[in-house]
């Protein structure tokens, strides 16, 4: 940390806006959602690569106040990759001390062993079709508690065979709650879903449902 960020910590932001969760067991929850900027990863079904680059600095009180604004309960740190900024860890023990519920979207290749733990950690497992699959830190699984989740988002039946390898491997659903997604367009939903129940998986199956609902729209 640069000493200016620890004079007075400021975070680059994309966006602040009001939806509805998309994902995850929140789903369906009036949610703030915090986009900051920046991403070290380059997955191939990326649907928020205008957060990589252009943002507007703002300290924490601004974006807190800027949350509180909003009058909701449940906030969303996401991306990018929040946590490629290392004021995020601030701002996620900032927004748990003003009381809001707080959830974290992290795409699991940096390490979540610091963020407070309040915060309800949903991250990624990338699989081989995301072509990011290397970076995987797997040493991050030791620090998921119940109230986490494991995302895997799967683009085609070869993911959804690593994925369900994993999840025995590593006992993922023993750690937390496991979600199961297709990548829109390239990974029919229906199939996905009789995967799992032929499988008898452990999973929850998701669709993205501000996808549904906006079809991707920025702010929404």
């Amino acid at each position: 940390m640069t000493q200016s960020e620890t004079a007075s910590p400021r975070l680059r932001i994309t966006e602040i806006f009001a939806s509805i969760q998309g994902e995850s067991t929140r789903v369906g929850l009036p949610t703030v959602f915090v986009r900051l900027t920046g991403c070290p990863l380059r997955c191939s079904w990326c649907d928020t690569e205008y957060a990589f680059q252009g943002a507007e600095n703002r300290s924490i009180a601004d974006v807190c106040d800027a949350v509180a604004a909003h009058g909701i309960r449940h906030v969303c740190v996401t991306g990018g990759e929040p946590l490629a900024q290392k004021s995020c860890l601030a701002l996620l023990t900032a927004l748990s001390d003003a009381g809001f519920s707080v959830s974290l979207e992290t795409s699991g290749a940096l390490d979540i062993a610091a963020v407070d733990p309040r915060v309800s950690r949903i991250m990624d497992l990338k699989a081989p079709g995301s072509g990011e699959v290397a970076r995987n830190r797997w040493e991050n699984l030791a620090h998921l508690a119940a109230h986490d989740e494991i995302k895997i988002v799967l683009a085609d039946e070869a993911d959804y065979a690593w994925a369900k390898a994993q999840i025995a491997l590593h006992r993922l659903a023993e750690r937390c709650t496991v979600l199961l997604s297709p990548v829109q367009g390239r990974l029919d939903p229906t199939l996905l879903a009789e995967w799992i129940v032929r499988d008898r998986l452990p999973v929850r199956f998701q669709l993205q449902l501000h996808k549904i609902l906006w079809n991707d729209a920025r702010g929404r």
